[in-house]
C-alpha cells in the first residue's frame, strides 16, 4: 500500500522531457523540509489515503501518456520494487527524487534533485540520468558543481531557479552556463503555463 497524494496528467515542465505529456504519481512522505518546497502538502504521509498497486495501475492505464513520473514528497521513502514492476508493464517509468533514501525500483529515467539538508546516498549518483540543482542563492552554484562531480559523464546537468526567485536568478544561471556550457537551464515550463 502506498500513500497517494494525487495523480494527474500534465506537461512535464522540467529537464530533458519538458514539453512531454506525463502521468504524475505523487506519493506522500518527506522529511527533508526544504523551506521553498512547492509540495508541502505531501510531507505528512498519514494525511493521504493508502492505495494498492492494483488501484494505482487502474489509474495509470487510463492515462494517454506513455510516461509515468513517480514523485513526491520523497518517493524513495517507500520500497518501489513491486510498484515499478507493474508500472513497466504499461508505461515508461521515471523517478524524481532527492536520493536521500535507498534506491528501490526499476527505472527508465532517474532525475536526482539533491538537497543540502540531506544529501543523496552514494549509490544513486552513477544511476542518475539527469541532475537537477535548485538555485535559490549564490552558494547553490558551488553546491551544483560539487554534486555534478559525483554523477557519470553522460548525466545531463540542469540548473533550475527556485520559483520565487526566478526573475533574479535566471540571469545569474545564464551567466554561469556561459562559463560552464555542460549545464542547461530548467525553467518549470508547467508553472509558466499555469498547469499543475
Amino acid at each position: 500500500m502506498y500513500s497517494l497524494v494525487e495523480t494527474f496528467d500534465s506537461i512535464q515542465g522540467e529537464g530533458l522531457y519538458n514539453g512531454s505529456l506525463c502521468f504524475f504519481l505523487r506519493l506522500g512522505g518527506c522529511d527533508i523540509g526544504c523551506g521553498w518546497c512547492d509540495e508541502k502538502k505531501s510531507w505528512d504521509e498519514s494525511k493521504h489515503p493508502k492505495s494498492s498497486i492494483n488501484e494505482i495501475i487502474d489509474l495509470v492505464i487510463k492515462s494517454p501518456s506513455d510516461i509515468v513520473v513517480v514523485t513526491g514528497g520523497e518517493p524513495l521513502m517507500h520500497n518501489l520494487d513491486e510498484l515499478t514492476i507493474e508500472l513497466k508493464k504499461h508505461k515508461r517509468v521515471h523517478l524524481e527524487t532527492s536520493g536521500a533514501y535507498n534506491l528501490t525500483g526499476d527505472w527508465d529515467w532517474i532525475t536526482l534533485s539533491p538537497k543540502k539538508r540531506k544529501l543523496p546516498l552514494p549509490e544513486i549518483y552513477k544511476k542518475t540520468n539527469e541532475l537537477k540543482c535548485i538555485i535559490y542563492n549564490d552558494s547553490d552554484f558551488e553546491f551544483a558543481i560539487n554534486e555534478s562531480k559525483k554523477v557519470s559523464k553522460n548525466c545531463l546537468l540542469y540548473l533550475q531557479p527556485e520559483w520565487s526567485k526566478k526573475d533574479y536568478m535566471v540571469e545569474k544561471i545564464i551567466n554561469f552556463i556561459k562559463l560552464n556550457p555542460r549545464y542547461k537551464l530548467s525553467i518549470q515550463k508547467h508553472k509558466y503555463l499555469g498547469l499543475q
